[in-house]
């Protein structure tokens, strides 16, 4: 989130629920037996669709769509299904009809972006997932979960409930300061791992790496409703 303006008021705390594995994330190692298959399709691609720093773009490096193949993802949801207890995951449209970017393949540099804590849609997912598709990114560019770092010095939460639907309409803005949130948990990346967590909890990629498209951070990313 961009950095407030001098004078802001203070930010409302949020609830806290302490990251806890098997309950607000799962980390699923080795998860398609043929990984290298789907990166070099997805190396061979040709319709990527560019952000900043190419393009004038909020979100940075590339995306393209779908990532996995349908074979691929249904073995992906059973393993989300299996492990969250969910009897049906689906993808929901808003009411204007727009969607999450569910089954995208993102690559993403070094210099590309920098950390960024938020949280998902909660009117458009119950749960998101992460799969590292790079087999040589360092495990510090994993992904990590942040709390408030408030400005008296105490730690706030790292929840968006009922009512608000994501971390701008619960702190009442998209500008803060730029010491807002501190990591809190974080789960290294490695290769063929998948990272199932509520998406309502605040969380960010730790980091990014390469330059080039063999070398940058490369991963499917995943939005359900469950």
């Amino acid at each position: 989130m961009p950095p407030h303006t001098p004078g802001s008021p203070a930010l409302p705390v949020l609830p806290y629920r302490k990251p806890t594995p098997g309950r607000d994330y799962w980390v699923l190692d080795d998860v398609l037996p043929d990984v290298d298959a789907v990166r070099a399709r997805c190396l061979a691609k040709d319709d990527w669709v560019e952000g900043y720093p190419h393009k004038p773009e909020s979100w940075p490096g590339l995306r393209t769509m779908p990532g996995l193949e349908p074979a691929e993802l249904a073995r992906v949801e059973r393993l989300v299904r299996a492990a969250t207890g969910a009897r049906r995951l689906w993808q929901e449209s808003a009411p204007g009809g727009g969607t999450l970017n569910h089954n995208c393949i993102q690559v993403v540099g070094k210099d590309e972006c920098e950390p960024r804590p938020h949280t998902d849609s909660r009117s458009l997912c119950r749960y998101a997932a992460v799969l590292y598709l790079n087999p040589h990114v360092p495990k510090h560019c994993g992904t990590s979960f942040y709390r408030q770092s408030l400005s008296d010095g105490r730690l706030g939460g790292n929840m968006v409930t009922s009512p608000h639907n994501n971390l701008i309409d619960a702190l009442g803005t998209r500008f803060v300061p730029p010491d807002s949130f501190t990591e809190d948990v974080r789960v290294p990346h490695r290769h063929n791992r998948l990272l199932l967590y509520t998406a309502n909890m605040m969380h960010s990629a730790t980091g990014y790496w390469g330059r080039t498209l063999e070398d940058k951070r490369m991963t499917a990313v995943f939005f359900w409703m469950a």
